[in-house]
């Protein structure tokens, strides 16, 4: 019953919002408004993860070295091949894992709804796990055609089995968001256990190195391994904002999206589909980096006071709170930390935080 009530209230706010009226503009003012702040901040941490993501230095040298100066060859290699790169990685994990929970957030009307929770970022870490393991086991050549080629194509094939058996499974004439949630935990716990026994047959090093990965660390980032997977993340996060209006509509039930002209079935598949590929990325790019998924679409959500999360303004938070976390990471200790580590020190209390929020709520 509580359920149902919180669905229409949902309901109705997300159908204000479509109508062309005062409060719409109003609210697309404030996402516009807040986009730009965020773009504003965005550029800020990255200018501080570039200079302190390790021995600190100086703004005007980083920026010199950034426009091509090369009268320091140490600091301009430092900035352009070492931090550069960190940094582009650390914007498309944020973005992406932000993403794809404001997505699958929206789709399952579900705050906790998250590739984290859903089994994407589990089963993408098993494909790659496998390949590091299995395929990594002490021959250069195989492990480096693994690391480039095999190990991301694993990743995108099992995060994409992942989120299909998840579907599958919380599909019952209609999506119902607990079962969803229940189903991910499902798959996200099956996954997890076959990675810990794929994890035994490797030798030694293969295991460590396996291990730390799935820490979900930015460290050793260069230009070959970023590139195209900022390309696919920009090209997917702009499939998902053009597929706003159908992602809104989504959030409703069944009965009232079918009225306003969705096509639920379609619709859902797409959106998730981008979603899956953009959790698939982010754990290619740096491992399963846990909670931003969860927390960055919630804090968008409340900047802007949306009906439901705005995938563009989660994208930008996620973005800041990434580089954030892996800055702080980077200097807090004496020995640096993974950014997986950092996110969910910040992610975890934020979790607690939204459930007792939730059953206040619904009670």
């Amino acid at each position: 019953m509580t359920s149902t009530r919180e669905s229409r209230r949902t309901g109705a706010g997300t159908i204000r919002a479509l109508r062309a009226g005062p409060v719409s503009v109003r609210l697309n003012l404030r996402v516009v408004l807040v986009a730009c702040v965020l773009c504003g901040v965005l550029l800020g941490a990255m200018a501080l993860h570039v200079a302190f993501g390790g021995t600190p230095m100086a703004y005007p040298d980083v920026l010199r070295a950034l426009l091509g100066d090369t009268s320091n060859p140490r600091t301009h290699l430092a900035v352009t091949e070492f931090r550069a790169p960190r940094m582009v990685a650390a914007v498309v994990v944020g973005a992406s894992l932000a993403a794809a929970g404001a997505i699958t957030q929206t789709v399952a009307r579900n705050p906790l709804a998250s590739p984290d929770l859903l089994g994407v970022t589990t089963g993408a870490s098993l494909g790659a796990v496998t390949v590091l393991v299995v395929a990594g086991g002490g021959h250069a050549g195989l492990s480096g055609l693994a690391a480039t080629v095999g190990m991301p194509l694993a990743a995108f094939g099992a995060g994409i089995a992942s989120g299909v058996a998840v579907y599958l499974l919380a599909y019952r004439r209609g999506l119902d968001s607990y079962r969803l949630v229940l189903a991910g935990l499902g798959i996200s716990g099956l996954a997890a256990s076959l990675t810990t026994w794929i994890l035994t047959l490797g030798d030694v090093t293969s295991a460590a190195q396996a291990l730390t990965w799935m820490t979900g660390s930015l460290n050793a980032k260069d230009w070959a391994t970023v590139q195209p997977m900022a390309v696919s993340a920009a090209v997917l996060i702009a499939a998902a904002l053009c597929s706003g209006r159908w992602l809104l509509l989504t959030s409703l039930g069944e009965d009232t999206a079918v009225g306003l002209g969705a096509r639920n079935g379609t619709t859902r598949l797409v959106v998730l589909t981008i979603a899956v590929l953009l959790a698939s990325v982010a754990t290619v790019t740096a491992g399963p980096v846990a909670f931003v998924a969860l927390a960055s679409p919630q804090i968008a959500r409340s900047l802007t006071s949306a009906v439901v999360p705005p995938v563009g303004v989660s994208a930008l938070v996620g973005a800041v709170f990434v580089l954030l976390a892996d800055t702080v990471s980077a200097n807090a200790l004496s020995v640096p930390l993974p950014v997986g580590v950092a996110t969910a020190v910040v992610g975890a209390p934020f979790l607690i935080h939204l459930i007792l929020k939730y059953q206040r709520r619904l009670s």
